[in-house]
Formats: C-alpha cells, structure tokens, sequence
C-alpha cells in the first residue's frame, strides 16, 4: 500500500487527520516524494514549491523541507515514519536479532517528546494498535523487527544503529556544546547506518534561518534542479497550512519583517551571518594548552561573565595579559548551573589572587551584587561600559591578525564561531549566540583580550592620574612622554 492510499483510508493513516481537505499540499509533496502521480492541482503546486518542471519518478533517497512555521512539519514526519514503519518491508535485509529503526531526531527533548505523542496518536487506529509490540518512552516497537526511535541531535547517540529512515526535525535550529555543526555531523553519522537498505529515507524538515548547514546547501544545490534522487520543497505557512489567519502573519511582519519573512514566508534570512570563520579562530588556538602558568613580572587583567545559577547561563571569567603585540589568555573558569553565586565568587576570587589581579570588569548582569560580593573578598570589580556586542566587534580584529593565543578549550571555540552578526533595519551591526547556544565563555574571554589589549593606556592613565594628585615625584618631561604615549 502507497502512503497516499493510507492516509485517504481512515481506518488507517487517515485516523489521525481531522480534516482531509487541508492536506491537499501535503498530499502532493508526499506524492512527489514518493514518486506517486501527480493530479494537475500537485503538479502546479510541485513546480510552484520545487522550482522544477518534471516530478520524481520514483522514491527519492533525501527529501528537505523548508516550510514556514505552524506549517505541520512535524506532524507529517511523524505520519512518515509511521508509514515507514508499518508499511514497508525491511526484514529482508536484517540480520538475525536485528531490527530496522525508523529513526526520527528533534533539537532538544521536548521536540523529541512532541514527535514521539504524534505517533502514539497516529497510531492509535485500531488495526494499527495491533501492529505495536512495545512503548516506552523513547521507542515504538512494531511487530515484523522495526522499531520508530526518538531522539535528540547527538552525532554520537545515534552511531551503531540499522537505519532504514532518519527524519530531522527543526536542523536549521539545532545548537549543540559538543558540536559546531551538528546538523551535518548528525547526517555524516547517520548515512553509513542507512548503506544496507535500498530505499532508504534521509528526510529534513524545518523552517529556514541563516543561510548555513545542511537545509541551506541542499537548497543551494538542488532546488529547482531535476534530480532524481533529492527533493528540495520550499513553501510559505499558508500554502502548507491555510488554517494559520493571514492576520496573525500580517501583525508578525508588522513586529519584525526580517523574522516573519523567514518563520512564515520560508525566506532563508539576509541579516543574519557567521561573526568569524572556524578556521580563524582554531588558528588562534594553541593545541594541549589548557591553562598557562603565572609569570613573574607579568601583570594580569580579568573579566567576569555573572550568572545567576539557577538558568541555563554559566558563571564564567577569563584572565589573560600581553606579551609585546601578542595576547594571552591564560585562564577560564566556568561554572555551570546550578551553583551558588556566592560560593562561585569566592572561588573565582580566590582564583584571581592566584595571578595577582585584584581588579576586574564584568557584565551588566546582577546590578550591584557581583561588585559587592567581590568587595567581600578584596576583589575591585568595574561594571564594563561596553555591551558585549561591542566587545566581539573590538575583539574580531585581534583574532583575523592572530595576534591573540587562545586555549584549547572546546566550548570557547564552539561558542565563537556560533555567534552570529545580525544587521537591524537602521543597518548598524549587533553579535550575539544563535538561538539555543550560550556565548558566557566567549564573552569573559572576548572582554579579558580587551582588558589586556588596553593594559599600557591604563597604566599610562593611571600615571597621570597619581601625578595630577601629587605632581611632585614625577618630573614635567616625564608627563609630556606619558601624554604622548596616552594620545
């Protein structure tokens, strides 16, 4: 049986669809998916969303959907794997003991929770019902040795299973603090699993973003062009879903025309690109090094990323000096919620002894309390005049001219290349993480370059300063050269 015939039958698919005359789109996209005729209605639609004159002629091998949000991706991937799982046969190319998974991969648990209650859903037809085995929280076993598996992005959590299908959900937005590109790591992982069944599905869904990863290559490479093999369907909210009011996507353009452009029109994003290349910053990076030793004579800067430790952002300082025209960061420390603030500033201060720094600049985060709780420790902290916007922005040249040695520190790195420079309507510039990531780490350490890059002026500074109060110990020449090395 075709998936069009199980989802039109409702004692099958068609259980789960409340209304069949709302997935006349994705009736069709399945149709071209699946290399199933097309009426004139789908043919229109399929080369209005593929750009494409002539349709599959059979299953594709790699299916991306780049639909706006509320569109009902993952609703239909769930109906898809459900349709794999039960419908075609895999045994023939399994192993004693072995079983084919289906193998569907959201961003985060709650994605992954949500796809796994659309197929227990759909899957509630009564002659379905007979066809499960076993439930549990992560898997839907179905009798004939294929199982439905949910999860979330890890290229190493999905190694060393038989893949007959692997379905992605949202990959535009998935962030990960093992991983700098985990859609494609994910997919690299996923398709030596998939060698040994002919026919096998590698499906991609989601509402597009910057233009990065494996939903814009595809789109990139293959949208409007006819292959064989790979469908690229790229269709606004409405097309896919007319049940979403076109007033509520009028009031989102009228908030923020760049966002709505993208979540609702399918518009990969324009003002949206990667603040620093990879290679650039493991250029920076010197390899084993995971702290540096304090020098004698050298005299230390630190800056202090505040958290609350009850969220999700680390508490996170960075120490580092300069050497001649070279940067050092020497130190970081981070730590992760949960955690005592007032038991992370004590060790963070004790820390900062320990190379001689008594004074720091932090973020805005907290007010008064990180000044005053390292006050209790002898510990001068400065709140930093600068965002952390302009502090990336001042920090990206001293990394383009390696002129900065870095750790080797991995979540420093994958924090780094994950900010993403975004160009509001008045075209000034603003760097920040990418949804989902955190950028504490990269933040102390862009601030303490800064702070150290900065450390002659300030001592200059500081000599004009105590000769304003005392003029005595310093003699008039000496000034003058302190005021030209100042200028």
């Amino acid at each position: 049986m075709n998936i069009l015939s199980a989802i039109d039958d409702p004692n099958l698919l068609g259980h789960a669809i409340r209304d069949p005359s709302s997935w006349r789109t994705w009736r069709a996209m399945l149709a071209s998916a699946f290399g199933l005729p097309l009426d004139e209605y789908g043919l229109e639609l399929f080369k209005q969303c593929t750009g494409r004159t002539v349709p599959p002629a059979a299953p594709v091998n790699s299916l991306y959907l780049v639909c706006g949000r509320r569109a009902g991706k993952s609703f239909c991937m769930a109906l898809t794997a459900c349709y794999l799982a039960i419908f075609c046969d895999w045994q023939k190319y399994l192993s004693p003991g072995e079983r084919a998974v289906i193998l569907l991969i959201a961003g985060d648990r709650e994605q992954a929770r949500i796809l796994h209650r659309y197929c227990q859903g759909i899957l509630l037809a009564p002659i379905l019902q007979n066809q499960i085995w076993n439930t549990t929280a992560n898997e839907i076993e179905i009798k004939g040795k294929t199982t439905i598996e949910i999860g979330t992005r890890s290229y190493r959590a999905v190694r060393g299973r038989s893949i007959c299908a692997a379905l992605l959900d949202e990959s535009a937005f998935w962030r990960s603090d093992d991983s700098a590109n985990p859609d494609s790591e994910v997919v690299a992982a996923v398709r030596p699993s998939m060698a040994t069944f002919p026919g096998a599905m590698l499906i991609t869904a989601s509402s597009p973003y910057a233009k990065r990863g494996i939903l814009w290559d595809a789109h990139k490479r293959y949208f409007g062009k006819d292959d064989h093999e790979t469908l690229v369907w790229v269709a606004p909210t409405r097309v896919m879903n007319p049940s979403v009011p076109q007033s509520f996507i009028d009031s989102e353009f009228e908030r923020d025309p760049a966002s709505a452009n993208s979540e609702y029109n399918a518009e990969f994003r324009n003002d949206i690109a990667a603040f620093i290349d990879r290679d650039i910053v493991e250029g920076c990076v010197d390899r084993g090094v995971h702290e540096r030793l304090r020098l004698a004579g050298q005299q230390y800067v630190c800056f202090i990323d505040s958290a609350g430790g009850s969220g999700s952002d680390s508490f996170t300082g960075a120490i580092a000096h300069k050497e001649g025209n070279v940067l050092f960061l020497d130190a970081v420390r981070e730590y992760r919620p949960p955690f005592s603030p007032k038991n992370v500033v004590e060790e963070i201060a004790h820390w900062m002894k320990s190379y001689g720094v008594s004074r720091a600049q932090s973020d805005k985060w907290g007010g008064d309390f990180p000044i005053e709780e390292f006050a209790v420790h002898l510990i001068r902290v400065e709140a930093s005049a600068k965002p952390k916007s302009d502090l990336y922005i001042d920090a990206l040249p001293m990394l383009n001219s390696g002129k900065c040695r870095l750790l080797d520190n991995s979540r420093l790195v994958l924090q780094l290349c994950g900010l993403e420079r975004r160009t509001a309507r008045g075209g000034r510039d603003s760097i920040d993480h990418a949804p989902g990531m955190h950028d504490d780490v990269a933040n102390a350490v862009a601030g303490a370059l800064i702070l150290a890059a900065a450390k002659t002026q300030m001592k200059i500074t500081d000599a004009i300063l105590e000769w304003s109060r005392n003029p005595a110990p310093v003699m008039q020449p000496e000034l003058h050269t302190l005021e030209r090395g100042f200028n």
